[in-house]
């Protein structure tokens, strides 16, 4: 039986370096999501971009994440995957008392598509 890849973003690239994260993703046109948002007319969802901002991040620090508060999100211009099949996403971060406190922006060469700020604690999976 063949496996379907149905994720909606890959992660290509990440780099990351003392509060700062850059990750080229692709996003997979494909995905079953789109079939359902909207059809014909895909756009990728708004608590998509906020969760692939999340997995980045746990990717770069190696562990489970949950936002703790989102205190400012801003969804700017809508991303067609039949349009767009690359962005970037940059994060700037620092550690705070009780977590992570990061901005986020996912854009291409000449549109920024979505930012946020908020924050986020490990969550301890034992």
């Amino acid at each position: 039986m063949e496996t379907v890849n149905d994720e909606i973003f890959r992660i290509d690239k990440l780099d990351y370096s003392d509060a700062l994260i850059k990750a080229s993703l692709f996003i997979n046109a494909t995905s079953s999501i789109f079939k359902g948002h909207f059809p014909g007319q895909p756009v990728v969802p708004g608590a998509c971009m906020l969760q692939i901002v999340k997995e980045v991040l746990e990717s770069a620090f190696g562990q489970s994440l949950q936002i703790k508060k989102a205190a400012n999100l801003k969804f700017i211009a809508m991303i067609d995957p039949l349009k767009t099949t690359s962005v970037q996403l940059e994060i700037s971060y620092k550690s705070i008392e009780d977590g992570i406190s990061f901005t986020g922006k996912i854009s291409n060469v000449d549109i920024v598509y979505f930012k946020c700020a908020a924050t986020a604690v490990a969550i301890n999976n034992t």
